[in-house]
């Protein structure tokens, strides 16, 4: 059987992206009573990741972060999807703009072992 040069590389490079394009499990939050649930939670550094927000409120919030830089509301049993990253490690805030004082969290992010 003879394989053209071309379909080789080609054959290659969809198995490189399937073995590296493996992303990471949506991260889960809920909001209830202007709180985040759980209001800390850990991704690795240089990793794109989607955080789902569901909202048990009985009002709309407003899922925001200026360092991950997203804004988006949520209706009161609605539910939302954020993509974020890749980042640097460190520290990130995120918060519901219309409950500044009592919806907050963060995200820290770690270099990969």
């Amino acid at each position: 059987m003879r394989i053209s040069f071309p379909k080789i590389i080609l054959a290659s490079a969809l198995v490189a992206v399937s073995t590296t394009a493996h992303a990471l499990e949506p991260v889960h939050l809920e909001v209830k009573d202007h709180h985040f649930t759980p209001d800390h939670f850990t991704v690795p550094a240089g990793q794109r990741f989607i955080i789902e927000l569901v909202n048990h409120d009985d009002t709309v919030d407003e899922f925001e972060s200026y360092d991950l830089k997203f804004e988006k509301i949520v209706v009161q049993g609605g539910t939302i999807s954020v993509h974020a990253g890749p980042l640097h490690p460190g520290t990130y805030k995120f918060f519901d703009d219309y409950h500044p004082d009592s919806a907050t969290g963060t995200v820290t992010v770690t270099e990969a072992p």
